[in-house]
């Protein structure tokens, strides 16, 4: 009886381990690995290096979705993880090059940063505050939401080339003014999405 609850916990642990170790959740990994060599380069100022970083961390961005959507290989911990390494890249990006220590030319204003950061934090707390409170966790993002990730890339590869060749720093004020309206319409937008999905949801529910 031992024997066969043992054989059973040790499949079980193997089936969970199979299918948390593919080549989406590893692509994952590994842009949350680039983070520190990322914020090393910002550190000792090598622009050129950290844009390179931050280029193949971005890339992993949408491969790892592209893969996992392939070769069937979306699950539970890569829909966990794969969120957090886009907003812990992100973040970091614009805590760091909104330090005047950290650039040559003047850092991302730290308003932006500030509404970038706070954006977030509303949208998670938000979300813990509905789940807690109504049981409600089908989350999904929107694509509002996801151009606003893709517009805060687009504007830190402005900034790193501006700071590693001299070059796009004219187009850094287009930037953040464009990034700064994504970010508040995505996120107004992402309130009115949840509200549609839990109204959705409690349809479905009637039925």
């Amino acid at each position: 009886m031992l024997k066969m609850l043992s054989k059973e916990k040790s499949k079980s642990y193997d089936d969970a381990m199979s299918s948390a170790l593919t080549i989406a959740n590893f692509l994952t990994v590994l842009r949350l690995i680039l983070i520190p060599v990322f914020v090393t380069a910002l550190y000792y100022q090598r622009f050129s290096w950290a844009l390179a970083v931050f280029l193949v961390a971005a890339v992993t961005d949408g491969l790892d979705g592209l893969v996992a959507r392939s070769f069937n290989q979306k699950t539970q911990l890569g829909a966990i993880l794969d969120p957090m390494a886009d907003k812990l890249l992100l973040v970091t990006a614009f805590v760091i090059l909104s330090l005047p220590r950290f650039t040559l030319t003047d850092p991302i204003p730290f308003w932006l940063t500030a509404v970038v950061i706070s954006r977030d934090a509303i949208i998670v707390l938000g979300a813990a505050v509905i789940n807690m409170t109504t049981g409600f966790s089908q989350f999904r993002p929107s694509i509002p939401g996801k151009l606003n990730t893709l517009v805060q890339i687009v504007m830190i590869v402005f900034f790193l080339v501006a700071n590693a060749f001299g070059l796009l720093a004219e187009y850094l004020p287009v930037a953040y003014y464009t990034t700064l309206a994504m970010a508040v319409f995505s996120g107004l937008h992402y309130i009115a999405h949840i509200n549609r999905l839990m109204s959705e949801d409690q349809e479905h529910d009637r039925r």
